[in-house]
């Protein structure tokens, strides 16, 4: 494990590229994780060779994403606040920071458990049910994902904080053990004891219950900056007001998903429960390509964060710009091999083999590969904008990205071209919020220019 301050060198004295694969690696690897976490349920599922189920499972996803909001919200914000503090060397708050989003996380998956069991048969008609078989199997996956709701936003959150302060690789460990112990139960729990989908969250629930124990030993061990105590919380000395504004659009990013695949499996439910089921398969399985660059620009997010918060923009922009080329390479080779393998790819998860769901499945994941090789780069600006601290950017982006952009875009271009405008709709809203970044980035930068502490006068 490495020491505090060999962890902070990381962020001031590295080179580019070393800083850029310490902090980015790890965190693309957890991404992966994270993509193998999603997608071992509807793999294990899919045994049970029936299309109602994976639907179901399909369904439900909205649902997670809103815990993942959350714990975004504590996260994210968390721990960009945490890498500009270190940047401005103030350790203690660090402390504070940190306490108040682990225990303000734990209160927020209360508050969702509540909810979702309060609320959980409406809510799965909005999710787009299609029948009482596949009601019945999203309530039973519901309701234990809503118990375990507390320690699924709670382990999310420390997860980010982790990594804020340069511990990429004890974030990616945390991960791991989640993932590994959500894939051993999944069998056990979904086939052997027979508990079918149920089984299925109650591993997702009890996987994140590990990470949980990992990351509350690791703050415990005394080799962190970090602090659980709840002695520390405090949403005084602008914490709550620096931490919750830059968590918010990431919040919003998770948000505006869920309700966008919620609107797009009504869109889809007229094409019947194999189109339900293919739309759930190939999101998820497009999620790697969007997790592994998204992990990318999380990876740099406290680099960014730092170097913002000790004044150095040069160091910031040759992060953004290295780190932009790897994405853009990494993207590129994955589309090229997803098109290739694409109906390989969907049948892995379709258990039935059903033809319509497969014919389904390939058109709307090539779809969405073809934003494939330049997604990375809307990251790394809204990743960027967030570790700077610059909320209303980032929140532009989020609002557009899954809401401003893309709503429109779906409902106009399903009724110009059907099936194919609702597959298209989100490649092309993330071209445009591309542009829209690029443009905002270069007003922030302007702006800073005007500031002779970030761009010091030349005599």
């Amino acid at each position: 494990m490495a020491s505090k301050e060999k962890r902070e060198e990381i962020f001031s004295s590295y080179p580019i590229p070393k800083a850029v694969a310490a902090l980015a690696i790890p965190s693309v690897l957890s991404s992966i994780v994270n993509v193998i976490y999603n997608m071992a349920d509807t793999y294990f599922v899919s045994l049970m060779k029936d299309t109602n189920a994976t639907a179901a499972v399909s369904l439900t996803m909205p649902v997670f994403l809103f815990f993942v909001a959350f714990g975004n919200i504590f996260g994210v914000g968390g721990s960009a606040y945490i890498s500009r503090s270190m940047g401005e060397g103030k350790k203690d708050k660090v402390k504070k920071i940190s306490s108040f989003s682990i225990f303000s996380s734990i209160l927020a998956g209360i508050i969702l458990l509540a909810l979702i069991l309060i609320f959980v048969k409406p809510l799965i008609a909005a999710l787009g049910s299609t029948s009482d078989v596949v009601y019945g199997y999203a309530y039973d996956y519901l309701k234990y994902i809503a118990i375990g709701g507390p320690m699924i936003v709670t382990s999310i959150t420390a997860s980010n904080l982790v990594r804020g302060e340069g511990a990429a690789k004890e974030s990616m460990i945390g991960m791991m053990i989640g993932t590994i112990t959500n894939i051993i139960l999944d069998p056990i729990m979904i086939l052997t004891l027979n508990m079918g989908v149920g089984g299925a969250a109650i591993a997702t629930v009890i996987g994140n219950i590990a990470s949980v124990i990992y990351y509350a030993v690791y703050l415990m061990k005394g080799n962190s900056n970090l602090s659980c105590n709840p002695a520390r919380f405090t949403i005084r000395e602008g914490i709550a007001r620096n931490v919750i504004p830059v968590g918010i659009p990431a919040a919003i990013n998770n948000i505006l998903m869920s309700l966008s695949n919620i609107i797009l499996n009504n869109f889809m439910k007229g094409y019947g429960e194999a189109a339900v089921a293919a739309l759930g398969i190939a999101m998820k399985v497009n999620m790697l390509i969007v997790f592994v660059q998204m992990g990318i620009g999380i990876g740099i997010q406290p680099l960014i964060g730092y170097s913002y918060g000790s004044r150095n923009m040069q160091r910031l922009k040759k992060a953004m710009k290295f780190t932009m080329m790897c994405t853009m390479i990494l993207g590129t080779v994955l589309t090229i091999v997803y098109f290739i393998f694409t109906t390989q790819i969907i049948n892995i998860f379709n258990g039935e083999h059903d033809p319509d769901v497969t014919n389904y499945g390939v058109k709307i994941l090539r779809g969405l590969m073809v934003a494939g090789p330049f997604i990375g780069v809307l990251f790394i600006y809204n990743f960027a904008f967030q570790g700077m601290g610059k909320s209303i950017p980032s929140l532009v982006l989020s609002l557009g990205r899954q809401g401003l952009v893309f709503l429109p875009l779906l409902i106009l271009m399903s009724k110009l071209v059907g099936f194919d405008g609702i597959v298209y709709a989100q490649p092309v809203a993330d071209l445009t919020c591309i542009v829209l970044a690029a443009i905002m980035f270069i007003i922030v930068n302007a702006k800073l220019k005007k500031d002779p502490s970030f761009y010091p006068q030349k005599n």
